[in-house]
């Protein structure tokens, strides 16, 4: 974490970009420069944060099962879920801090990955909050 003014200002206008997908069902389609922009801020947040939660809403156990996987590796450690076979979409949660998941079933309309972020320090509180949804395939 960091504790530098210009870092916190860093930080407010990551968020503005980051709060464009708020309140989407599912995200926009993105340019491979658009993709490129959005992980770097999320991987920024993610340094300055002591951990995150992720919450993934897709068509299928293995988009959701490839999303939870492909975000955590990026933004905290590679993981590999062994989750319980289920058919149509689904709902995957990860705790990044605790290394926990819940899995159900999913008959919103919302696709997508939502990212919450926690930090503790106070020059990086602008971090806090939750972002998205992003592309499932957004680090994949």
């Amino acid at each position: 974490m960091t504790s530098s003014n210009s870092d916190a200002t860093d930080y407010k206008a990551i968020r503005k970009q980051l709060t464009r997908f708020t309140c989407l069902e599912t995200p926009p389609a993105l340019s491979a420069s658009e993709m490129m922009e959005v992980r770097n801020a999320l991987l920024l947040f993610s340094e300055a944060a002591d951990y995150e939660t992720l919450g993934v809403c897709a068509n299928t156990l293995a988009e959701g099962k490839a999303a939870i996987e492909t975000y955590v590796t990026a933004l905290s450690r590679p993981i590999q879920l062994d989750l319980d076979a289920r058919m149509g979409p689904v709902y995957i949660k990860f705790n990044t801090l605790k290394g926990a998941w819940y899995l159900d079933d999913y008959s919103g309309p919302s696709r997508g990955v939502l990212v919450s972020f926690h930090a503790s320090d106070p020059d990086a509180d602008a971090v806090n909050g939750t972002y998205g949804p992003f592309p499932c395939n957004l680090f994949g």
